[in-house]
């Protein structure tokens, strides 16, 4: 007869063999988030830069199937529930897309761009902070 450590041992690896023990997992940590976020707090108001990264990150995650994780992104930050179509997003940021980089979430394509921009120019990209970021900030500072 089984001991209970093997039993526990056995049932653990057939959870982990099924994918389920990282799922049950993710959704245990979304569950006990959910059970300690205080909703009387109210949020900050989601900017359009927020929301665009927050929906970058969402699709990343979807395609990935981190659907758990997704789904404390979207509660935590209270993007909305249906997620911004593909071609909106594209337009706002200035993409154009070929065929093959509408299989893939944006951020890929962005990764592979600067990847690209890299090899062929050997410089730095100059990134310049967000002006609602940076009005935010000059806000809460003292």
């Amino acid at each position: 007869m089984a001991t209970v450590t093997e039993l526990k041992s056995a049932l653990k690896e057939t959870l982990e063999t099924r994918g389920v023990l990282q799922q049950l997992k993710a959704r245990i940590r979304a569950e006990v988030f959910s059970a300690l976020d205080d909703q009387s707090t109210p949020r900050p108001p989601l900017s359009n830069e927020n929301l665009l990264i927050n929906e970058l990150i969402r699709e990343y995650l979807d395609f990935n199937k981190y659907r758990y994780t997704a789904s404390v992104l979207t509660a935590e930050s209270g993007q909305p529930e249906v997620p911004l179509d593909r071609h909106f997003m594209a337009n706002e940021l200035n993409v154009a897309e070929d065929a093959s980089s509408k299989t893939v979430p944006l951020l890929y394509g962005f990764l592979h761009h600067f990847l690209s921009s890299k090899e062929e120019n050997k410089g730095k990209v100059l990134l310049r902070g967000s002006t609602t970021h940076s009005h935010l900030n000059a806000e809460s500072s003292p």
